[in-house]
């Protein structure tokens, strides 16, 4: 539940996902849910020669189970939140 919890607090924000068929996709973050499925709007891809049948894509859904980074903007990591957030779930309450 924790990185469900932060990841609804990006949305509207720009985040680029890295999937496990080594497709790396950039886009607004549009929705989350608690399996970490992922719907991105005004989507780039990394590597656009490589998979040209994704350039008419705009908008994706992204299963969780097919994620394998989620890279952050670094101006919106709250360290500290994520450590207190952290603390608390370890303590189980």
């Amino acid at each position: 539940m924790l990185f469900y919890s932060y990841f609804k607090t990006l949305v509207g924000k720009e985040i680029t996902v890295d999937l496990k068929n080594d497709l790396s996709i950039t886009g607004t973050l549009h929705s989350v849910d608690q399996y970490l499925n992922i719907k991105l709007n005004n989507i780039k891809l990394a590597n656009p020669a490589k998979y040209p049948h994704m350039l008419s894509v705009r908008n994706c859904f992204i299963r969780g189970s097919v994620v394998r980074y989620v890279q952050l903007p670094p101006g919106s990591v709250d360290v500290e939140l994520l450590h207190d957030a952290t603390r608390r779930e370890a303590r189980g309450g």
